[in-house]
């Protein structure tokens, strides 16, 4: 893969990510915090964000994106003719999550916030998360 290539997907994930959080109603400083962009990105610069620059390539903020691309694709898959209920979903206080709405879990829990939702949603994520391992070899 080419640098400019790889430049270009992560450009992609930048836009999607911010029009995503953006589309929750998330403002900028939370944002910021969900992602733990560094100390150096102001909230007020992540206008730039949304077209020209992708996001630092840092492992805790790739990481974090890469949480918010998994709950993206399970909504999806939740809600696939649907995306009003995605964005009710996401906003609407839930039992599973003490009465917090997901993305209020999300923004105020950090990492493991995003591993919470994304466990609820994600089944397979959890799984993994357990360090269950299936032994087909003896069946």
């Amino acid at each position: 893969m080419t640098e400019e290539t790889v430049l270009n997907e992560r450009l992609s994930l930048t836009r999607r990510t911010m029009a995503l959080v953006e589309g929750w109603g998330l403002a900028s400083r939370e944002i910021a915090e969900l992602l733990q962009l560094p100390a150096s990105v102001k909230p007020r610069h992540l206008v730039r964000f949304r077209d020209a620059e992708a996001f630092p390539d840092d492992p805790q903020v790739n990481r974090r994106v890469a949480y918010l691309a998994r709950i993206e694709e399970a909504l999806l898959t939740y809600f696939p003719r649907n995306p009003e209920m995605r964005h009710l979903w996401i906003r609407r206080a839930n039992k599973k999550f003490g009465r917090r709405a997901p993305v209020a879990v999300m923004v105020e829990d950090g990492e493991s916030g995003l591993i919470s939702v994304l466990s609820h949603l994600d089944c397979t994520f959890a799984w993994d998360l357990t360090g269950s391992q299936a032994d087909y070899s003896r069946a």
